[in-house]
């Protein structure tokens, strides 16, 4: 496919021809295979990232995942940039709402709400992440559509949860990562804390509503019965701390920003190579004498008690970082990394993005490919790190522009044919206009 509608948001930069010269085009799934979610519909009311790459996820996975958005405003994630007016929204918004189909309602107006309860009761899930209190003035809460459709799953992605006295503050990532005590632990002793850039609260609070959800769907496929699941994003928060909590609660101490050393193990951390920083981890005893004595050559090192434990090494990491990088600083990246792969010492050169999806590793792995587009004729496509060996992920297709598939939605899941699309559009029910 050839690119005729070349937009770029940087001057000089071809996004296609890019994608063209770097990446392969989608490998198609076989024809015919089954996919884990065939048959699962999901109603999707979510914004911005935490609940909709949860259900892109479900879509991936070949639920029928059908985007309720505002005619005409849509998700707001839609302006995050670059933004190409071809695409219909943002890089954010396309990296998050693949295989969904998008349907606009006026949610306010009384045909609106009347289609979406219908398309509700055909649902096996509903997925919401607004604000606390607005699926109620909406008169779609869980049990209005429990009422309407017992065995529904309804999973609500709130940010400090639906009930007790914090559930109308508003949630989003950055102040997740604050609020848990993740910042506290990153960066360096001698500054303030850093957040991730990487929105990683909201990312792992979807792929923990993923989880949640699907076993719902377990549990109700052995009781035919529905349920209310709700993952708040401040408590997944606390979680992603992963287990300094336990271990302030065991010493009554407060993590220490290490840096990009670790508290836990010793040596790990970043080292130069005579061209480029890399980082390595010694994570026991074994790897550290392997590296001394069959990577760096220092067998006396290696035969001084004073390393001889995690705890010993801990008290001198200083000392031994120094020793180290002197040694290292003497060769390039590749010398070293082919001594330490062959030798079992786990190690990685320090990437940047571009430099990571283009990786030897990636590539084996076609973690980045393109797909079609009917507007810019190829977009990038971040594959998900799932593989199913009988029931392999969906093909990709494009995130949807705006209620790109009102009709067709109407048509398969209410039955609705052009007549009666034609008068719920004369009665208000996909804004005005």
């Amino acid at each position: 496919m050839t690119n005729t509608h070349s937009t770029s948001p940087l001057d000089g930069y071809d996004m296609a021809r890019t994608l063209l010269a770097d990446f392969p085009e989608h490998t198609p799934r076989s024809p015919g295979a089954a996919s884990a979610l065939q048959g699962i519909r999901v109603v999707d009311f979510t914004h911005y990232i935490a609940g909709p790459f949860a259900t892109c996820i479900m879509g991936d996975m070949g639920a029928d995942v059908v985007k309720i958005e505002f005619p005409g405003k849509g998700d707001d994630f839609r302006q995050y940039p670059p933004v190409n007016a071809e695409t219909g929204g943002g890089a954010p918004f396309l990296w998050c709402n693949r295989n969904k189909r998008s349907i606009a309602i006026d949610l306010k107006s009384p045909q609106g709400k009347a289609m979406t309860l219908d398309l509700i009761a055909k649902a096996d899930v509903v997925v919401e992440n607004f604000s606390t209190g607005v699926m109620e003035k909406l008169g779609l809460d869980y049990e209005t559509c429990r009422k309407l459709n017992p065995e529904v799953i309804f999973c609500s992605v709130s940010a400090y949860g639906r009930e007790g006295a914090y559930k109308d503050r508003l949630g989003f990532d950055p102040v997740a990562q604050a609020e848990s005590g993740f910042v506290s632990m990153n960066g360096y002793p001698d500054r303030d804390g850093v957040r991730a850039l990487s929105p990683v609260m909201d990312i792992s609070t979807a792929m923990m509503a993923c989880n949640a959800i699907l076993g719902a769907l377990v549990y109700k496929g052995r009781t035919g019965k529905g349920q209310f699941v709700e993952v708040p994003l401040f408590h997944n928060a606390v979680l992603m701390t992963g287990y300094a909590p336990l271990q302030h609660l065991f010493t009554g101490r407060e993590p220490r920003r290490p840096g990009n050393t670790s508290p836990d193990t010793c040596p790990s951390g970043v080292f130069h190579a005579s061209d480029r920083p890399f980082f390595i981890n010694c994570g026991s005893t074994a790897i550290f004498q392997r590296l001394l004595t069959q990577v760096l050559d220092l067998p006396e090192m290696a035969a001084d008690p004073a390393y001889a434990t995690n705890k010993d090494r801990l008290e001198k990491r200083d000392e031994i970082f120094a020793s180290l990088q002197a040694q290292f600083s003497k060769q390039p990246w590749n010398h070293w990394k082919e001594r330490m792969r062959e030798i079992g010492v786990p190690n990685g050169e320090i990437r940047s993005v571009g430099e990571a999806i283009r990786s030897p590793e990636a590539r084996e792995c076609d973690i980045v490919t393109r797909i079609p587009h009917p507007g810019t004729g190829w977009i990038p496509n971040v594959a998900l790190p799932i593989k199913y060996r009988d029931t392999p992920l969906v093909d990709p297709v494009a995130a949807p522009r705006i209620g790109q598939d009102t009709a067709a939605v109407l048509t398969d899941w209410l039955g609705y044919d052009g007549p009666a699309i034609e008068r719920s559009r004369r009665e208000g029910a996909f804004g005005p206009g």
